[in-house]
C-alpha cells in the first residue's frame, strides 16, 4: 500500500466505497463519477503506478484483471448488449490516479471515437 494513493486507502477500507466485487488479488468499485450506467472500477490490491509500469512479474496479475473484469461485466449484466473496457495511462491518456485501474462502462451504447 501507498499512504498517499486513494485507490490503496479505498483497498485498505480508508475512504468508503460501494464494493462490487473483492478476492485477494482485485478490488472492484462503483465510479463517484460514472460516465455510463454501469461504471465499475477494477483495481489490483498489488500497487503499481500504470499500466506501463508493469513488468514481466507482472503478466498472471494483468491477465487476471480482464478474467476478473469478464466476471464483472457477467455480474452487472452487461455481456449480453456489450460494454467497453479502458485502461487510462498517464495525464494525456486521461489517468487522475496513479494505481493502475480497469473501468468497466456499460448500460448504454458507447460511441467511437470516444469523447
Amino acid at each position: 500500500m501507498t499512504d498517499d494513493c486513494l485507490f490503496c486507502r479505498i483497498i485498505a477500507g480508508e475512504i468508503p466505497s460501494t464494493e462490487v466485487y473483492s478476492d485477494d488479488v482485485f478490488y472492484a468499485f462503483r465510479d463517484i463519477n460514472p460516465g455510463a450506467p454501469t461504471h465499475v472500477l477494477v483495481v489490483p490490491r498489488k500497487h503499481i503506478p500504470k499500466i506501463t509500469a508493469a513488468e514481466p512479474a507482472d503478466a498472471a496479475l494483468l491477465g487476471k484483471l480482464i478474467l476478473t473484469a469478464n466476471k464483472v461485466a457477467e455480474q452487472e449484466g452487461l455481456c449480453d448488449k456489450g460494454f467497453r473496457y479502458v485502461i487510462n495511462c498517464d495525464a494525456w491518456g486521461g489517468q487522475m490516479v496513479f494505481h493502475l485501474h480497469l473501468h468497466i462502462l456499460g448500460g448504454r451504447k458507447m460511441d467511437w471515437p470516444p469523447g
